[in-house]
């Protein structure tokens, strides 16, 4: 069976709902064969990573800048995964009241030093989210694994 990894930083009720949302798309009851494990980011670690086979990431986007916790969880995992986790598929969604271009621009850029791929749009939101969108790249990146 596929494993998910969903690495998320979910602090407000904007972002629980995008999290929910993403974990109910991950986890329809068409994707088969795909089992999703959800790790808050600063407990998720790099076994969690190495043992996954593709990966959702959510974030705020704080002062346009993903939150320190998913940068943490970055800074944590990197060298180990470097080599290993290579053409592993992934998608993202952030949150913010403010602009979000810093931390799509550095979730996107550490993604690819990692060398893994990216198989749907970030579902991006600035006040209410689309939940719909959530549910979908949930859908769209537990797909991907499927045999």
């Amino acid at each position: 069976m596929a494993r998910l990894l969903l690495v998320h930083h979910t602090p407000s009720p904007a972002m629980h709902a995008m999290f929910t949302a993403v974990v109910e798309g991950a986890t329809d009851p068409e994707i088969e064969d795909v089992s999703l494990v959800r790790r808050a980011a600063l407990s998720a670690t790099a076994p969690d990573v190495l043992e996954a086979d593709g990966y959702l990431l959510g974030t705020p986007a704080n002062i346009g800048y993903m939150s320190g916790a998913l940068k943490h969880f970055f800074d944590t995992v990197y060298y180990t995964c470097l080599d290993s986790t290579r053409g592993r598929p992934f998608g993202f969604y952030l949150h913010g009241n403010e602009g979000t271009e810093g931390a799509e621009r550095a979730i996107t850029s550490i993604a690819k030093a990692l060398g893994w791929e990216q198989v749907a749009a970030p579902v991006i939101a600035m006040g209410q989210p689309d939940l719909a969108a959530c549910k979908e790249l949930g859908a769209t990146v537990a797909a991907n694994l499927m045999s």
